[in-house]
């Protein structure tokens, strides 16, 4: 196959897509940057505390042609695909590449179960671990740790003192501060950013305290901000 037939081809795959949006960044390092959102439905995990559950089902199918012209509009060169879980569809990975070939700068959120090892070095992934307080964390895929780029970041969502102490564990156990960023974000509503931003003093964790601040801009129950 030639290179245009191959990018033709890759261009035509179809995904099936909850919503696109342009909005703040809440969330990384990035947090605070104007930025375009591709949120994917479909996923396959259900963490206790999830806040997206209506992309589980809801959606409409989309080419990867049509998803890049409703990007385009928006002039914003950061982009993050998200979910749900959005290395469940296959054709995920053609539109993260596509992304990267055209000079995007492109985050991926994962929840941490699925392989990575096919999205594009590229892009920054935000691999979430689930920590016990999700139901999920039995789910995660530490082979995936052994592929993660300075660039990248992990993220452990905790909901109570039980969760911080198991992901403080597991940021020692596999060295991940001397890996990539390190994010430790309270469940909203759950645990008290306080509490949570004076255990890590404590314990001189190498990590980065994040809320999620869209969720201070916007009503919590407004979507496609």
């Amino acid at each position: 196959m030639s290179l245009l037939a191959a990018v033709r081809e890759r261009t035509a795959s179809v995904l099936k897509v909850n919503e696109i949006f342009h909005s703040i960044q809440g969330e990384s390092r990035h947090a605070g940057r104007p930025c375009v959102f591709v949120r994917l439905t479909g996923c396959n995990l259900r963490c206790t505390w999830c806040d997206t559950a209506y992309a589980f089902e809801e959606g409409i199918d989309l080419s990867v042609r049509f998803v890049l012209e409703r990007i385009a509009p928006y002039a914003t060169r950061y982009v993050l695909i998200t979910g749900g879980e959005p290395l469940v569809q296959e054709g995920a990975t053609d539109l993260i590449g596509e992304l990267c070939d055209r000079g995007y700068e492109v985050a991926v959120e994962t929840g941490g179960s699925l392989d990575i090892s096919s999205v594009d070095r590229r892009a920054m992934l935000v691999m979430d671990l689930k920590c016990p307080g999700s139901g999920m964390s039995q789910k995660n895929r530490w082979e995936n740790i052994a592929l993660l780029k300075p660039t990248d970041e992990v993220k452990f969502v905790l909901a109570d003192r039980a969760d911080y102490d198991w992901a403080r564990d597991a940021i020692a156990r596999h060295r991940l501060a001397d890996r990539c960023g390190v994010l430790l974000s309270p469940v909203h509503g759950a645990l008290q950013p306080r509490s949570l931003a004076e255990w890590i003093l404590a314990d001189r964790l190498p990590v980065r305290l994040q809320l999620q601040i869209h969720k201070y801009i916007w009503p919590p129950d407004l979507r496609g901000v």
